[in-house]
């Protein structure tokens, strides 16, 4: 008897999950004996079957023991949302990357008002906050967003410190605080769901939809959270969002250029503008982040066009840092943003009901050594 088998995991971002296991066996039996006829044949047949065994054993080990976590948390996304963006910052922080990271992210800690909120509240986002789930609507002319989170939270704290510069209101027996925003009329609501679990937006009506939201059982978000299972990011957005963002309006197209850093590109942005979801989302690897952007549309012409044009700006993007021109961004510069070209991968992936164009590339700590950030721009309680 001969049996092969492997074990092994899909290149980062597969059809389905971002680690997927495969279980290759093929057997072909000899017609003369069924038995193996040497021992040593044996053992490696007993050893090939115990390794794929343990490997699955491991993968569904770590694979199930992260799914209540964040199933628990992007339950609660509404289905109408236009984008959903979630962050497990539990995970991150085991990653060597996340401290890289958070080097490079401006820190709020600096300004003086967050200093003093952390002392009020005893809440501190890099020590406390776990994972994070954001639906961002519209309604109307209304910016909406929901946002579930858990972490370690001092409830007598906040609760006191809300009390003091908010308002307290009861909803069917939940209590529902309600801050200023500095600079604005609006409010933010919040309310602890349990002691780790803590609902905020800016719904003005935040009790009604709480007594009345269940878990999210839209087949087309589900679909895309399950793609994503093994990344602690990722952001997915709906087709009217694109819309918004790279549709041909002056202010959309405004939008885009800031988002971009000024690049700008009419054709991509038209065929941007048409897809019908867009996922991206990152993995730490050691000292880098994979990042993955998977842009679904419903038409084989549009995919085309759009892996092409990447794989074309991908190239004079080469080219150009390459250049002796760009001898001014610096040795250590150039060779940051070459890297990241160089890991540069598009590919098509065809899917029943969809048309796929899947972008890779990675974020090294070098990278992010050399990028520019920029102050927080975040929002400010009264």
């Amino acid at each position: 008897m001969h049996f092969h088998s492997s074990y092994y995991v899909k290149s980062l971002w597969g059809p389905n999950l971002l680690y997927n296991v495969t279980m290759d066996v093929t057997e072909n039996r000899p017609t003369d004996s069924v038995a193996p006829q040497k021992k040593a044949q044996f053992v490696a047949l007993a050893t090939a079957v115990g390794l794929a065994i343990l490997s699955l054993i491991a993968y569904f080990a770590w694979f199930h023991q992260a799914i209540p976590e964040r199933d628990a948390v992007l339950s609660w996304m509404p289905g109408d949302a236009r984008a959903v963006l979630f962050i497990d910052l539990a995970e991150l922080r085991r990653a060597p990357f996340f401290a890289d990271l958070l080097t490079w992210v401006p820190k709020p800690d600096a300004d003086q008002e967050y200093r003093q909120f952390v002392r009020d509240t005893g809440f501190d986002y890099e020590r406390d906050l776990d994972r994070l789930a954001v639906a961002f609507e519209q309604q109307g002319a209304q910016k909406i967003f929901f946002a579930m989170c858990e972490g370690h939270f001092d409830r007598k704290k906040i609760k006191t410190y809300a009390a003091k510069n908010g308002a307290l209101q009861k909803s069917g027996g939940t209590e529902i605080f309600s801050l200023p925003v500095a600079g604005s009329s609006a409010h933010l609501s919040f309310t602890f769901l349990t002691k780790n679990r803590v609902a905020f937006t800016n719904n003005n009506d935040f009790g009604s939809w709480l007594h009345s939201a269940k878990a999210v059982d839209d087949v087309d978000w589900r679909e895309r959270f399950a793609r994503v299972a093994g990344s602690p990011g990722f952001a997915v957005i709906r087709n009217e969002s694109l819309k918004d963002a790279f549709g041909a309006d002056p202010a959309s197209q405004d939008l885009a250029r800031r988002a971009t850093g000024g690049f700008s590109s009419p054709q991509l942005s038209s065929l941007l503008a048409q897809l019908q979801w867009l996922t991206l989302a990152g993995k730490p690897e050691n000292n880098k982040l994979r990042v993955a952007v998977d842009a679904e549309s419903l038409e084989e012409k549009n995919a085309q066009q759009l892996a092409d044009l990447l794989n074309g700006v991908a190239l004079l993007a080469r080219a150009g840092i390459s250049n002796s021109k760009a001898q001014q961004l610096g040795a250590a510069t150039r060779q940051s943003y070459l890297a990241l070209l160089k890991s540069v991968e598009v590919s098509r992936i065809d899917r029943p009901d969809s048309k796929s164009v899947r972008l890779m590339f990675d974020v090294t700590a070098d990278l992010l050594k050399s990028a520019p950030n920029y102050p927080p721009a975040g929002v400010r309680l009264k």
